[in-house]
């Protein structure tokens, strides 16, 4: 599936993503007979087991509703949490390459991280894959992009093994940690720099781990203005996805649709020369293979 968040005729709805349409959920189901509260797409995530399997085996039989489909163009996608109820989880410098291009002379030979570093973005970062991003120019002058793989935990717990992490997991997602480098540097934390409103977009869709084959062979594309700047593989991350929640969920309780950002590849914009920080004006594409594209413009705040 590919549950997505959006509005129209003013209302908010939630729906199945499929191709250039949205199917309203609320229509699949009432005419389906199945008893689901399908009114936000994060309450999906947290219903039960066997529900989901029912939703999961409608959605196959989607064409079967096509009179109710609406024309992506006249709908407003949001992001597909709107209103996480915790901060986005996030992983940093968990791609090799990006670890270099951080470091003065950008040596060859770079000692890996033992342990995942974390830090969160708060709720208010969250914003729509095709949302405008503010940049207060009384607050930085170095606003920098990173397209990152967003993982959605489906199951909670404490304390979950690698061998069981994906059993945990909802589905993937693009986001993009829009970062301000020099709140980041002058707090001496990331936090501040990471979390002013509007620098989390993510989307388009939450697309479910059984539509995707191997996730660590997706790559991963950044562009601004069209010009590439990002491109891995998911694979290429030091900490994978299982990894990832066995250490964050050490002593940690994760909760349905929590969100996890999983790191950034290199070619960011302050670790270029000179440093390409983003402007008003510029659109940033964020995209990943299977899961869509993100479409963002930089907008005086």
């Amino acid at each position: 599936m590919r549950l997505v968040t959006f509005i129209y005729a003013e209302q908010q709805h939630t729906g199945l993503l499929l191709g250039e349409c949205v199917l309203p959920l609320a229509e699949m189901v009432k005419s389906s007979g199945l008893e689901l509260d399908v009114s936000t797409v994060l309450g999906i995530v947290r219903s039960p087991k066997d529900k989901l399997n029912a939703l999961s085996e409608l959605s196959r039989r989607a064409f079967e509703f096509r009179s109710a489909f609406i024309p992506l163009s006249r709908v407003k996608l949001l992001a597909p949490i709107p209103h996480p109820v915790r901060n986005v989880f996030c992983v940093g410098r968990n791609y090799l390459d990006h670890i270099k291009e951080g470091l003065p002379g950008k040596p060859t030979e770079v000692a890996l991280p033992v342990v995942p570093q974390f830090f969160s973005k708060a709720t208010h970062a969250v914003n729509a894959p095709d949302g405008d991003i503010r940049l207060d120019a009384s607050l930085t002058s170095k606003l920098d992009y990173e397209v990152e793989l967003a993982v959605v935990i489906g199951r909670g717990g404490r304390d979950i093994s690698k061998a069981a992490a994906l059993d945990h997991v909802f589905g993937y997602c693009v986001a993009n940690d829009f970062t301000a480098r020099d709140l980041q540097r002058r707090h001496d934390q990331w936090f501040k720099g990471k979390s002013l409103d509007t620098t989390f977009p993510f989307g388009p869709a939450i697309v479910t781990k059984d539509e995707i084959n191997n996730i660590n062979e997706l790559k991963i594309i950044l562009t601004v203005n069209g010009e590439l700047r990002q491109h891995a593989q998911v694979a290429q991350m030091i900490f994978d996805i299982p990894a990832i929640i066995e250490y964050l969920s050490a002593g940690l309780t994760l909760e349905a649709g929590d969100i996890i950002s999983t790191g950034t590849p290199s070619g960011v914009g302050y670790a270029m020369t000179p440093p390409h920080y983003l402007k008003v004006g510029d659109v940033v594409e964020s995209h990943i293979d299977e899961l869509g594209t993100l479409r963002n413009m930089i907008v005086a705040a």
